[in-house]
């Protein structure tokens, strides 16, 4: 019997090179296509599809409108996810859920990678409710609860953004960008992270698990590896998280750490430097 993966955010940039990537083996469901914060309507959609598992890369991403707009955020990081836990549960089929580096909040000084069994404390609606979605997803015994960061890739819609193409658009308009220098994680690129589901979705070893690009680095160092490589002498100017003054809060440090992972044998996660070179090539090739 082939496997039939269930994608949910299939117009998203994760779902969508998911989909690219499973080709024939996907059932890429849009938000046009599938409400998960309707149960019902996820009972009948899945109930039709009988998929061999399910991905669910859909969420509430506005970190900062989440701090006024918390019900809706919580809805679809969380409520939904339960919904979605329930229904996998129901059809005996895995559920992936993807989560974020945001469940670590700022916990003082740190340089050490968090591993999956640190404690989560989430600072803000966005990183609250995404927490609340994990502990949901592992309420059905078949998940897997996929921890990622900054992700980028293809955006299927104009409407979507990622830092990447920010700046290298901002960095056409302008000579100068202020950059936050104090904010410590691994911007990861959706396809090396999709390979990782992909091989999740091949093992029984469910859990929690952290998938991102190796290495770390500070959103300013990552806007200068990407003016290096794409050879734009743009000015670039330090700043705090404080001067950037954004609505929600940002773990200071934030960096996964990727060996249990890789102890099943997945394929390597690629330096973030690595990663970004293969995105601008693939980008440009288009």
């Amino acid at each position: 019997m082939s496997k039939q993966i269930a994608v949910i955010g299939s117009q998203g940039q994760l779902g969508w090179e998911l989909c690219r990537q499973l080709g024939s083996q996907a059932i890429g469901l849009s938000r046009a296509e599938l409400d998960i914060t309707n149960p019902a309507e996820i009972l009948r959609v899945l109930t039709v599809c009988r998929p061999t598992a399910v991905v669910n890369t859909a969420a509430y991403t506005k970190v900062d409108q989440a701090e006024t707009d918390a019900a809706a955020c919580h809805l679809v990081n969380a409520t939904a996810v339960g919904y979605l836990a329930e229904v996998c549960q129901r059809l005996e089929c895995p559920l992936v859920q993807v989560s974020t580096d945001y469940v670590f909040g700022d916990a003082g000084p740190r340089d050490r990678p968090y591993v999956e069994t640190d404690p989560a404390e989430p600072r803000g609606e966005y990183a609250r409710s995404k927490l609340a979605g994990e502990r949901l997803a592992a309420e059905t015994p078949r998940h897997f609860v996929v921890r990622t960061c900054g992700l980028y890739g293809y955006r299927p819609k104009p409407s979507l953004s990622n830092f990447v193409d920010t700046m290298l658009r901002l960095g056409r308009e302008r000579e100068e960008l202020r950059v936050v220098d104090d904010q410590h994680c691994t911007p990861s690129y959706v396809a090396h992270v999709a390979l990782a589901i992909e091989f999740l979705l091949q093992t029984t070893a469910y859990g929690t698990y952290h998938v991102v690009n190796a290495g770390a680095t500070t959103w300013y160092d990552f806007a200068a590896e990407i003016f290096r490589q794409t050879g734009n002498k743009i000015r670039l100017q330090r700043i705090s998280t404080a001067q950037y003054g954004a609505a929600a809060p940002r773990p200071t440090y934030s960096v996964l750490d990727t060996s249990k992972y890789h102890a099943l044998g997945g394929p390597a996660m690629p330096s973030w430097q690595d990663a970004l070179a293969e995105y601008l090539q693939r980008a440009g090739s288009r």
